[in-house]
């Protein structure tokens, strides 16, 4: 004679069966909630097929370009100096000075801007406003675009190009910057207000000290970007090694083209080595 013998469920056992009694509503949802990822994958698909066809993104133009490229890079080998490799490394060197120039002088003037953006600093909360719509109204114009103005209104150089990266770098640092003033430890700013100490003392020794390594950090960041901008920047006419590029790119002088960007690449491989242990040193 068989004895049954309950058995008490355990633990796994009772989620097992929760789960298990939720496996009908999963399976009767609505025809339109099982239907609404495929047609959303869908709608999806259609739109990027029809940008395809507006941009004339096809197979035949990517293989055309594809060939020209091969052409191109062929061109490339071996890469050559133009029997000009100090003027080269003068421009590297130019596009590594307008890059340091223009992050000190964004860095300079976005701290006031950062400082009436800092919400815990300017409790105004109109000019607060008015502020942080400035740098969102202003981050949205790129580099390049800021060099396009600046070529016009003060011709082919290197100037133009540092003053492209000055605008384009304000916004972009005051809001980080008001961000780092915004997180700092308010109970270092409340201890030294309760010795006594007036607003200026409360923002150089409890204010500064803690937002001086970030600010450092992010404007290290920022030079290697700009770094990286000046190029860009250069080949509309803003100076450094951009315009070197772009002219030998229209002459088709491919071995030069490769040269320089070889070039490049090592200068921007030591800067960002150097930036990044200095950036570790600070922080």
């Amino acid at each position: 004679m068989t004895i049954a013998i309950p058995l008490r469920p355990s633990g796994d056992n009772a989620l097992m069966v929760q789960a298990m009694s939720l496996v009908p509503e999963a399976i009767h949802l609505p025809l339109w909630q099982r239907l609404r990822g495929w047609l959303m994958a869908g709608l999806f698909m259609a739109v990027f097929l029809v940008a395809c066809r507006e941009l004339d993104l096809s197979l035949a133009v990517l293989s055309d370009g594809a060939g020209k490229l091969g052409q191109f890079l062929a061109a490339m080998w071996p890469p050559s100096d133009g029997g000009q490799p100090l003027r080269l490394l003068y421009v590297v060197f130019q596009t590594l000075a307008m890059a340091v120039i223009g992050t000190s002088m964004a860095t300079v003037l976005a701290v006031p801007v950062g400082m009436l953006a800092a919400r815990n600093l300017v409790s105004n909360r109109i000019i607060h406003f008015a502020i942080r719509r400035f740098l969102d109204l202003f981050r949205g114009v790129p580099v390049l675009v800021w060099a396009l103005i600046m070529v016009a209104a003060f011709g082919l150089g290197p100037v133009p190009g540092i003053l492209a990266i000055i605008l384009t770098d304000i916004p972009r640092l005051g809001k980080l910057f008001a961000e780092a003033m915004e997180n700092v430890d308010e109970r270092q700013m409340a201890s030294l207000r309760v010795t006594g100490a007036g607003g200026l003392a409360v923002l150089r020794f409890g204010t500064l000290p803690q937002m001086l390594p970030v600010w450092l950090s992010q404007c290290l960041y920022f030079l290697e970007q700009n770094f990286r901008a000046a190029a860009i920047v250069g080949v509309v006419g803003g100076g450094g090694i951009g315009f070197e590029l772009q002219e030998r790119i229209r002459i088709f002088a491919f071995d030069e083209v490769a040269f320089i960007t070889l070039l490049y690449i090592v200068a921007v491989g030591v800067l960002d080595v150097a930036s990044d242990a200095l950036r570790a040193r600070l922080t």
